[in-house]
Order: structure tokens, then sequence, then C-alpha cells
């Protein structure tokens, strides 16, 4: 592209964008609301490309009419017709006049005549759009027009190189999100569409704040990365505030009890969970060459935020550790001997190094006795226990144990912490340990501790 192109395209780029300031204006003059502005202007582009080749200048009236029957045939709302007929008589009346614009065409019959310019614009209330989003779901069966879609979504989260639990989740709300909104082809995938679904999260399956926010992930990665086009506002869309709440912790008493009342490998993970602060993935995942006896500490590997660190390794549960391991020896003999795939390894370790999969050193400290597909090749490989399991074991020994408390595998990394703090064990330490970005994150435990910030005295005690 020569200088004087790209000096016209610059140029013309910055017409438009006056032009939009100047539609924003007029909008605001006629009442709109401004959050409705950029749904407003998404009309506009919508019609200029329905009227493509032609520019703006040479649009008619003609135009209009079909372009708003168009969008009843489509199904969509009358005040979202309305809305758009509104959109383009202020920007062909206000921001680029035309002459058939003064004498502004009554479009559609089934429309009522026409109210100001607030009125029309103006988004349902609150309850008229609650009433609405009770008659959708996003759940049932995705269509089968979709799976293709969402195979582009797969793929494309894998070339962005996203965990597999991410990949999960995002493809579970993009599923989601296709059957709320039911879209004719991805070209009709509207920021509305997705500002709707946001809306009836919050309004009528009344999600947390944490999970509005990962399915508005979801929807970003889906906009940016593979549409590949803007979100609109919804970018700007302000992310729901976390709400502040106390870790469940368990007594020293507590975790005795609990741990008395298992056996065998589950036994030993909740040992380590609790001894070390490991999260119920990090400690499935651990391999051989993780367990350090020499040194006395474990090697965390790819944990939260992709970030390896050193845990301790406690002295009573050495014994135990090296049974584990020659349990997993055993296993990985005899897949040796039967010709298993090696196991998963992480990043491109397996194409530069073509046969660690195989080596002893990387297989899993605890192995699943079954064998499984992996999903991102497809091969049968022995993978690392279920997590799932794990927290359906220590659930069920909460109940044992007759412990009142919501308990989880967290719990005893939540354990973990306040126990070190308990014992005087420096916050800044017990960061590094648990692998927190922000020593704000640790800071929670000190709330829960045994001893109060200050030594208050119940009055009821007096």
């Amino acid at each position: 592209m020569d200088g004087q192109s790209l000096g016209a395209r610059v140029n013309g780029a910055k017409v438009w964008e006056d032009r939009w300031v100047r539609f924003r204006m007029a909008l605001t003059a006629a009442g709109v609301e401004p959050r409705m502005h950029e749904d407003c202007r998404s009309w506009v582009l919508r019609f200029l490309k329905f009227i493509k080749p032609r520019k703006h200048s040479q649009a008619m009236a003609e135009d209009v009419e079909e372009f708003l029957a168009k969008l009843r045939a489509e199904s969509k709302k009358d005040w979202q017709v309305r809305q758009a007929d509104e959109a383009l008589r202020i920007f062909f009346t206000e921001v680029e006049p035309v002459k058939w614009a003064m004498n502004w065409p009554e479009s559609i019959e089934s429309i009522p005549e026409r109210t100001r310019a607030a009125d029309v614009v103006r988004a349902p209330t609150r309850g008229q759009v609650t009433k609405q989003l009770l008659k959708r779901s996003d759940s049932g069966e995705l269509p089968a027009r979709y799976a293709g879609f969402l195979e582009v979504v797969r793929e494309t989260l894998r070339t962005e190189r996203y965990a597999y639990r991410t990949e999960q989740t995002y493809l579970d709300w993009v599923r989601r999100f296709l059957i709320f909104a039911s879209p004719k082809s991805r070209r009709e995938i509207e920021a509305a569409h997705a500002r709707e679904y946001l809306e009836y999260l919050t309004l009528i399956r009344r999600v947390s704040a944490s999970t509005q926010n990962q399915a508005l992930n979801a929807l970003q990665f889906l906009f940016a990365k593979v549409l590949k086009r803007k979100m609109g506002t919804l970018d700007e869309l302000a992310r729901a505030p976390q709400s502040r709440r106390l870790p469940t912790v368990l007594s020293r008493a507590e975790v005795r009890a609990l741990l008395d009342v298992m056996e065998g490998t589950g036994r030993l993970m909740a040992d380590l969970m609790y001894g070390a602060g490991l999260r119920v993935t990090e400690c499935a995942r651990l391999r051989i060459k993780d367990v350090n006896f020499g040194n006395g500490y474990l090697v965390v590997r790819g944990g939260k935020g992709d970030k390896d660190r050193f845990a301790p390794l406690p002295e009573t549960l050495k014994d135990a550790l090296r049974a584990q391991i020659e349990v997993a020896r055993e296993r990985w003999t005899k897949d040796r001997a039967m010709g298993v795939e090696g196991v998963f390894m992480p990043e491109a370790l397996s194409v530069k190094y073509v046969n660690a999969d195989k080596d002893w050193i990387w297989f899993w400290l605890f192995p699943s006795p079954d064998l499984s597909e992996d999903p991102w090749t497809g091969k049968i490989r022995r993978h690392h226990l279920n997590v799932n399991g794990v927290q359906q074991l220590v659930r069920r020994a909460a109940l044992r144990a007759k412990i009142t408390k919501p308990v989880t595998p967290h719990t005893l990394r939540h354990s973990f912490a306040t126990h070190l703090l308990e014992g005087g064990a420096d916050i800044r330490t017990v960061q590094e340990l648990l692998g927190h970005s922000d020593v704000s994150t640790t800071m929670i435990y000190t709330h829960v501790i045994g001893r109060p910030n200050v030594a208050v005295k119940s009055p009821l005690d007096e």
C-alpha cells in the first residue's frame, strides 16, 4: 500500500470517528440512555453493511424499509426493531442529513405509532427483562449445527495454549451460550446476546460473582480469539465484585480425626495436602522426580498460574511415600512390558525428549489403576488418579469423623496455612509455600487463626 492510499484510509477513519461522536451527542439530545448508545451504533453499522457496495449517502427510504423487514423476518423483538428504526432516523436526520429522511417512512405495519425517541430506544425495564429471561434456558443438548463451531473454539483454545481444565470450562460456557442465544450462524453472534446471557446468569440462575466472571472470561475469549471482533460495550462491562469469604479451617484435633478414619492411597494424599499445603490437582499430578527425600521437599510443577514452587516434605510421610513409589514402579514396569504409551508430558517436552514419557522419573506418583484416552492426542495411556475420587473420599471421611463443617480437599490446604501461622510462621514464608502471587491473598488466614486480632472477652462470659 502506497503512502497516498494509507493517508486516505487514515483520514477516512478520522471522519467516521467524528461522525460517531456527533451520533452519540444526537442520541443524548434525544434522551437515549448512554448504555444504549453502542447498540444504536451497531444498528447503523449493520444497515451500512446491508446496503453495500453503496455508500451511506446513497441510501434510500426503501432501503430502510427492507432492512427493518429483514430484522422482523429474523425474529427480532419489536423493541429491537424500533430501536434500529430510531437509530437510523437520528443518524440520517441529525448526523448525515438526507432529503428523504425529513419525512421518515413508517416502515413496519406491526409496530405501534412512533413515540418520542427517548421512549422508543430505551431498553425494557428490569421486570420486563426478567420475565423474558425466565422463558429461556442454557441447558439441554447442543444442536448439531453448532458442533463444527465448537470444534473451532476447541482448536483455538489449544492454539492459544490454554490449560486442559480451562479448555473444558470455556467450552462448557460457550456451549451454554450457544444454547441460550441460538444464533443462526456465527455471523449472527452479537455482543447484545452476550449481555443478555450475563443478565440471565445474574437474574435467573443467580450465580456467584466468581462464576459470572468466569463466564465473562469465556465470552471475551470467544469474541476476541474466535470471532475476531470486539465485544463493544461488553469489553467495558464491570466485573462482578468478589465476595470476601472466610475459608473453612479445621482444628488440629479435627484434622487428626479426619485422617484417622482414612486409609491407603487416599490417606497418603490427604496427609500430603495437609502436610505440604498442596491443592488436590497438585497432589494428583506429582511425578516420581518431584519427591526429593535427600533435601526434604516436594517440587510442585505447573501449579495455579502455571507456577513452580517448593513444598515441605513431612518427615513422617517418608516411609509411606517410599512404599507408594514401589507401588507406582510395579505399575510402570507392567506398562512397559505391555507396550503402553508413555505418560502425558507438559508443553513440548515429548518432542524435545522423545522417550522421556516412558522414563521412570516422569511416571506418576499416584497412577490411575485404569488406562484412559488422552484428550489431546487420542492415545491410550496411564494418567494420574482422578481428583474427583479424592474429593469424594475426603467428604465421606468427614462424615465418618462427625465433623460438622463443609470439608473438601482444599480445606486441608486452608488448615495447613492457618496452623503454620498459629505456630508463629512468617506470613511471607506461608505465602511462598502456598504459591500466592499477592500476600493479601495469604492475609485471609490471619482472620481465622485461633487467636483473634484483639483479645476480646464476650460480655456473656462476664
